[in-house]
């Protein structure tokens, strides 16, 4: 067989795409491989939410230039987000790439290769899929992997919010879900070949079924569909929006068992003005709200976010304001950059009105925050027995095994009879950022 070289920048969504082509490319004989010289064909899944993505983006490729130039049959593609945006730029900046391809394209790999073996002429494959309804065919045969203990399933692709600072909506098109029969189909498969946690994907997860199915059906209804499928241990679901994070799904939390106890919610900034800039469409007293009426019903729920300092008018008071909703939330973990305008979208017509040492002095503010909230949260924990879901062999010192406990806290493992896809209690004795310690009682 030939061999793949995979790599993948940006989100979980980019990760799966990156395991469907791993797939595709099994079936049309190729395997993958953790060395780049050893590959007949390299691929790059890229992510353009960030400069700094693109920044390593176009690092990595300059590194495997000589590897180009060495092997004219090495094949070299840039997929994702970043191929849609740019397209031929992308030619023009790396002439040496065989081919670009954007999201929509991802089922089509195996003919986009055989396009460069056959005619040796690079070319851009990008735009939208037109079609009204959003299927990932299932291929014949054997997966070329097991899935392992933790599984992800796209449900929905596209974003319809148009936030002023993201490019999605423009990388990815219009939200569109998959037929729960299909999802339903693919998660008991997942399981049957090991699966024990299936995690839902979606740039807007819980806007799931409003657009693509032939009968709208709201994400909870999935929520409650999919715990009914045997084997299914537990559930996880990212990204969601504020806006469509409804009421029934906070019941979901309380009734079903399998969905575990965390939630990754977006705030952005804990500013009003802000995050009307932002086309956030919700305001922070909503947002709180929101959070107090879930942890009524879960009180032990772990809440996690994303947030972007020096937003295009961002003030000393609004950056405040952020500060002041983690300290009442409590997230156990968040994603936190430093604004940067990114080309096409609402927020690169305004003015970048926060000088550039402020924005890294209010990152260095956010970081410094909430690594004080992670350890206090992770100092409760010592002592006290968790459940871990064991996902494999750890790599620090001292420990033999690594898993999530349900609030999505790293765990590493004293034990020797463990295997990955266990599910054991252990005791927490010492935490490390947001990683708990802990030995088998």
């Amino acid at each position: 067989m030939k061999q793949v070289y995979l790599d993948t920048f940006g989100c979980q969504m980019n990760v799966a795409d990156t395991d469907r082509m791993e797939l595709v490319l099994f079936h049309s004989g190729y395997r993958r491989t953790l060395e780049k010289e050893d590959a007949d064909l390299i691929l790059v899944n890229t992510c353009s939410i960030r400069e700094k993505a693109e920044q390593k983006t176009f690092s990595l490729f300059g590194g495997l230039k000589p590897l180009k130039m060495a092997n004219p049959d090495l094949i070299l593609g840039l997929t994702g987000c970043l191929g849609q945006q740019d397209g031929e730029k992308l030619l023009k900046r790396m002439p040496y790439l065989d081919f670009v391809m954007g999201p929509d394209q991802v089922e089509g790999i195996a003919q986009a290769v055989d396009r460069v073996r056959t005619t040796s002429k690079s070319f851009v494959w990008t735009g939208f899929d037109q079609e009204k309804v959003y299927s990932i065919p299932e291929l014949p045969g054997d997966l070329p992997k097991s899935p392992g203990p933790s599984a992800f399933v796209n449900i929905i692709k596209g974003c319809d919010k148009f936030c002023t600072f993201c490019v999605v909506p423009f990388t990815r098109g219009r939200e569109k879900s998959r037929e729960p029969e299909e999802l339903y189909e693919e998660i008991r498969h997942l399981v049957s070949h090991g699966a024990k946690e299936i995690i839902l994907l979606g740039q807007n997860v819980n806007s799931y079924g409003k657009r693509g199915l032939k009968k709208p059906m709201p994400f909870h209804e999935l929520l409650y569909g999919v715990a009914e499928i045997p084997g299914v241990q537990r559930l996880r679901f990212t990204t969601s929006h504020p806006n469509d994070f409804t009421r029934e799904t906070i019941r979901a939390y309380r009734d079903l068992d399998i969905l575990v106890n965390h939630l990754h919610l977006p705030v952005q900034s804990g500013n009003n003005q802000v995050l009307r800039a932002m086309r956030r469409d919700h305001t922070i007293e909503e947002y709180r709200d929101l959070l107090a009426e879930l942890k009524s019903e879960v009180p032990d729920i772990a809440i996690s976010t994303d947030i972007i300092v020096g937003f295009p008018g961002e003030t000393d008071s609004a950056f405040a304001d952020t500060l002041k909703i983690m300290q009442e939330v409590g997230y156990s973990s968040s994603f936190m950059f430093a604004y940067s305008p990114r080309p096409g979208t609402p927020a690169n017509e305004l003015p970048d009105s926060v000088p550039e040492e402020t924005k890294k002095q209010r990152l260095q503010k956010i970081i410094a925050l909430q690594s004080q909230l992670t350890e206090q949260q992770g100092q409760s924990y010592i002592g006290k027995n968790v459940e871990v879901l064991i996902e494999g062999r750890s790599s620090k010192p001292g420990y033999t095994f690594k898993g999530r406990n349900p609030q999505y806290w790293n765990v590493n493992i004293q034990g020797d009879t463990l295997q990955a896809g266990e599910t054991v209690t252990v005791q927490v004795e010492t935490v490390s950022g947001h990683t708990l310690n802990a030995t088998t009682p």
